[in-house]
């Protein structure tokens, strides 16, 4: 009986296929809109993820600045910056450090073959490569010798080898000179590409051993951040506390609280700040969602319509089926799986069509492509409630009629 009750629904839905496909548009419309929306704003959940995971796992940054009242960094003139000395007590003195890498940096103009490129120059130790998960493609991380002696050596990004090296064929850039203001330094690791993040492009740096920074490129002591890596399965907390405690005990500012100054330092935590976006997105990622969801109430309100014209126009057929012995279920099932069928139709419709946006929209924003089985699901199985809420109606009239007065219907 199913069987052919779908049949039935179904030839009345084909016989009509100009005014179906109409009345479907709402539902393709709708679910297709949810359906991108979702994908789209997970992939960008995700490539937020990246982009933060790239800057280092578990990673903390010490950067000197008074804290503001709504607890953002604010720089200052006056405010000491850190030592090369704050690195080895964090590493002795804290529990739950994997590696300390100070960090000084200054933006210059470097050349190497007859090429100059805007830059920033980066001195550090060999933790560095630890704390901001940074790989070589090529050559070798600094010597110990080499840090000690602050030797003219350097590993540059892809980015900055691409533009100095790139053009030349037969270079890779590794072995050759690369000079820095007033002095040359060799070429001896090249860095593994990692593309652009949220404060521009990774790749577009060089690294030198934080002595020679400091004695050749800044004529200072001074280390403009501390990059500290947690160890997995840290207390966060905990470990910022005692990486506060330590730093107010070795810049002199006394007891947190009454009496203490305060903090002329920041801590900024790159896994809180990646749970904080990735909520977010998450929220704005479910209004819009809810925005377009808005769109698949007005296609179910266009199915209602035409299917109550519908039960209209077959008033005769439906009085003639009635009097001939068809139970009023049977009626009602009729109408009733046409109205699904025709949102079911939609869904199907709009999901197809979703895939496709979701993909080339996904490759247009540069995000990754988040397929998600459950919400595709979810909106094609809503199509089709969608179909039974407000097929329910117009199918209940059919189903009521009186069959003398249906036949007598013009």
């Amino acid at each position: 009986m199913l069987l052919s009750v779908f049949l039935l629904a179904l030839r009345s839905v084909l016989r009509n296929l100009l005014r179906s496909g109409l009345t479907i548009l709402g539902i393709v419309i709708g679910v297709s809109a949810v359906i991108t929306m979702v994908t789209l704003g997970q992939g960008a959940t995700q490539a937020i993820a990246t982009q933060i995971t790239s800057l280092g796992a578990n990673l903390l940054i010490l950067s000197p600045g008074q804290r503001s009242p709504g607890g953002g960094g604010g720089g200052g003139g006056g405010v000491p910056q850190f030592t090369e000395e704050d690195a080895q007590a964090i590493q002795s003195q804290i529990g739950g450090v994997a590696a300390v890498a100070p960090l000084g940096r200054l933006s210059v103009t470097v050349v190497a073959k007859g090429r100059n490129w805007a830059t920033t120059v980066s001195g550090s130790s060999n933790a560095w490569f630890s704390t901001g998960n940074w790989q070589l493609s090529s050559g070798r991380v600094f010597e110990d010798d080499e840090q000690r002696a602050g030797a003219a050596v350097c590993v540059i990004g892809e980015s900055v080898r691409r533009e100095l090296y790139g053009g030349t064929p037969g270079l890779t850039g590794l072995g050759e000179a690369l000079r820095i203001k007033q002095f040359s330094c060799t070429v001896v690791g090249i860095l593994v590409a990692k593309g652009q993040g949220g404060m521009g492009d990774q790749d577009d740096t060089v690294l030198l051993p934080l002595h020679t920074l400091q004695r050749r490129v800044t004529g200072s002591r001074k280390v403009s951040a501390l990059l500290v890596s947690m160890e997995d399965g840290s207390d966060a907390s905990r470990l910022k506390a005692g990486l506060r405690q330590l730093m107010r005990e070795r810049r002199r500012l006394g007891e947190s609280g009454a009496g203490g100054l305060d903090d002329n330092f920041n801590i900024f935590d790159t896994q809180q700040l990646a749970q904080t976006l990735a909520s977010t997105m998450g929220v704005l990622t479910e209004l819009l969602g809810a925005v377009a969801a808005v769109s698949l109430l007005v296609g179910g309100i266009g199915i209602m319509n035409i299917m109550l014209v519908s039960v209209t126009e077959r008033t005769r057929e439906i009085g003639l089926r009635l009097a001939v012995g068809a139970l009023e279920q049977e009626v009602l099932l009729q109408f009733l799986i046409e109205s699904v069928v025709l949102s079911a139709l939609g869904g199907l419709v709009g999901l197809l069509l979703a895939v496709a946006a979701s993909w080339g929209l996904s490759r247009l924003m540069g995000v990754p492509y988040a397929f998600n089985p459950g919400i595709n699901l979810l909106a094609l199985l809503f199509s089709a409630l969608i179909g039974v809420v407000f097929g329910y109606f117009p199918a209940r009239r059919a189903a009521r009629m009186d069959p003398i007065e249906a036949l007598r219907h013009e």
